[in-house]
């Protein structure tokens, strides 16, 4: 595969969700190779002095009605979190840890994450949770616990954070195709007509 899409996202960014349910199948599709690459969007933001939407209240209650139309155009099932917004340093760890560990179960951490922020509710910033649900999908959650300590995991998702804000990154889900920068989840004709071209 000559081409390749990076996708920058967050657990925590209901957009990154959706982006998430649609990149797999376009990425097959136009013959290109999906690379995740998992940041931390509180640090993207510290960095580019940017702010969830759902901080201004109007602008939230809308953008939770897009997101919601988005996922019925998608098909996909989608609720908004209501322990929204949730610190997600320890769970972009975990998946930075998996993705180094055990690659061949990246996207089982993934898909169990993102269902578990955006489809079930459950308040994963509750490490008693977070474990739980890593425990019902096969994972051994003390190893991965353990291992989002290591220094190596830190630094890669710090190093990944800092390379997405020096290319221009100022929130989640963005996407590169190549040199060429689209942010949001509602971008993806545009990526497709990239890869297309």
């Amino acid at each position: 595969m000559s081409k390749t899409v990076e996708f920058f996202f967050d657990l925590g960014s209901p957009a990154s969700y959706l982006a998430h349910t649609q990149l797999p199948d376009l990425c097959r599709e136009a013959g290109a190779q999906l690379v995740y690459r998992p940041m931390l969007l509180g640090g993207v933001f510290q960095a580019t002095g940017n702010a969830s939407p759902a901080m201004i209240p109007v602008k939230g209650r809308y953008m939770i009605r897009d997101l919601a139309r988005f996922a019925e155009r998608y098909g996909v099932p989608m609720r908004f979190n209501p322990h929204f917004p949730i610190n997600t340093l320890t769970l972009m760890r975990l998946l930075v840890a998996v993705q180094l560990h055990q690659p061949e179960r990246f996207d089982d951490a993934l898909q169990t994450l993102f269902r578990a922020i955006w489809v079930d509710g459950v308040n994963m910033g509750d490490l008693a949770k977070v474990a739980g649900v890593l425990v019902a999908f096969g994972f051994d959650a003390a190893q991965l616990q353990a291992q989002i300590a290591e220094p190596a995991v830190k630094d890669a998702l710090k190093a990944t954070t800092e390379e997405a804000v020096k290319r221009g990154v100022f929130g989640a889900p963005t996407c590169f195709v190549g040199a060429e920068m689209f942010f949001g989840q509602d971008r993806l004709d545009f990526i497709r007509e990239a890869l297309g071209s």
